[in-house]
């Protein structure tokens, strides 16, 4: 196959033609800041506040709930700096899960140089919160949970609805990491107590460098980037208006695509794990197997270095990924796959395949039949797999 297989949409998406074509005018035609108050700006600000209204409806939120930001760590930044600053005099214990995104734990390790007490729930073989660890981790001056709604890596998706009841049984704000779950799964900030969401336009086929933060009403937390009044004044900077007009286009067609598009990566998404699982042996699939995201699959492949494997695959025209791509440049296991249970050896053997709609079978197939290959050269290479396999006909 000559063209280039991408499975990697959980790095980031294609953005969709109608996307670009909504963006297009918010460069060179109507270009005046939405900010001014002269009649030229009032076309940008009618476009921020119709995306605003598409944002707030995709989640079942209030359009004054939600507030543009640079992406997704922008938001969760915004989240756990802010409700830790905002709600310092009742405490300072923030809870959350241990296979987050780097940008939820690496605020939580800025957050602990500040003074700040962490509590990292862990999670099950299948990357599942805890529910009684969480709840039992709750204390008198705990302020916030944090925990993402679908993982980035191995796409499990946690009982948020669960989590957010428990927190505001408990007089605790909760916030969660949806960045790979906004535009692809259904979410409900109300039916889910959800105090406060994170979500990026480039994950789901809009433009990269836009997100937003749903605050609830009443949250009282503090803003975030200060030296202007946008936002409400709670997230300073001139607005990125076709980034923000990106982002409304992109919620808005995965709005009215969504139960199609799930029904079509499930289907694909079903189709490579069984092949995979039947004809790749020593393969572990990684994550929940019904509870995941619909484009989403994660396996380990014993006696097989993850690297070695991309490099291979990208030989073949596919691109993949061993993890997150925020630390796809780390030698070091994923601290999911080993938050999961999976020791060293077996977590560096890898492999996310994130799917679209648009993958056709064709593509998947031959994906398949390239990883067959692949695998059985690199454990050809393998002395641990020559002695594993000797043990094996000898037992």
């Amino acid at each position: 196959m000559s063209k280039t297989i991408y499975l990697d949409n959980a790095a980031t998406t294609q953005m969709y033609p109608e996307v670009l074509e909504a963006m297009l005018p918010y460069f060179t035609e109507y270009y005046g800041n939405p900010s001014a108050i002269y009649t030229f700006a009032e076309e940008g600000r009618r476009a921020v506040d119709k995306a605003r209204r598409t944002m707030a409806e995709l989640i079942h939120a209030k359009p004054e709930e939600i507030y543009f930001t640079g992406g997704g760590s922008e938001s969760d930044n915004w989240a756990l700096k802010a409700t830790a600053e905002a709600y310092a005099s009742k405490g300072k214990h923030i809870i959350t899960s241990t296979i987050e995104h780097h940008a939820i734990l690496h605020t939580c390790a800025y957050l602990e140089k500040q003074g700040y007490e962490i509590t990292y729930v862990k999670v099950d073989e299948n990357g599942k919160i805890k529910l009684d660890e969480l709840e039992a981790a709750i204390r008198p001056d705990t302020i916030l949970i944090s925990v993402m709604t679908a993982n980035n890596e191995i796409g499990t998706i946690q009982p948020v609805a669960e989590i957010g009841k428990i927190a505001h049984e408990h007089g605790v704000l909760f916030h969660t990491d949806a960045v790979q779950a906004f535009g692809h799964i259904p979410l409900d900030v109300e039916e889910m107590h959800i105090d406060m969401l994170s979500a990026s336009g480039h994950k789901m086929n809009g433009p990269k460098g836009v997100g937003v933060m749903y605050i609830r009403k009443g949250v009282k937390i503090l803003s975030f980037i200060h030296g202007g009044a946008q936002e409400r004044k709670r997230r300073a900077g001139t607005h990125n208006v076709p980034g923000i007009v990106g982002m409304g286009k992109a919620a808005e067609l995965a709005k009215d695509t969504m139960s199609e598009r799930s029904r079509r990566e499930i289907e694909l998404r079903e189709h490579l794990i069984e092949r995979v699982l039947e004809e790749i042996p020593y393969t572990r699939l990684n994550g929940d197997r019904t509870d995941r995201l619909p484009n989403n699959v994660s396996f380990c492949f014993r006696f097989v270095e993850g690297e070695s494997l991309l490099i291979l695959l990208d030989q073949a025209g596919i691109c993949g990924s061993s993890g997150s791509a925020c630390t796809s440049g780390s030698l070091d296991p994923s601290h999911v796959l080993l938050a999961i249970g999976l020791p060293h050896e077996i977590a560096h053997g890898s492999l996310r395949l994130t799917l679209s709609e648009k993958n056709t079978l064709e593509e998947i197939d031959y994906t398949v039949e390239e990883l067959k290959k692949i695998i059985e050269r690199l454990r050809g290479m393998s002395p641990l797999y020559e002695d594993f396999v000797r043990k094996q006909k000898s037992a």
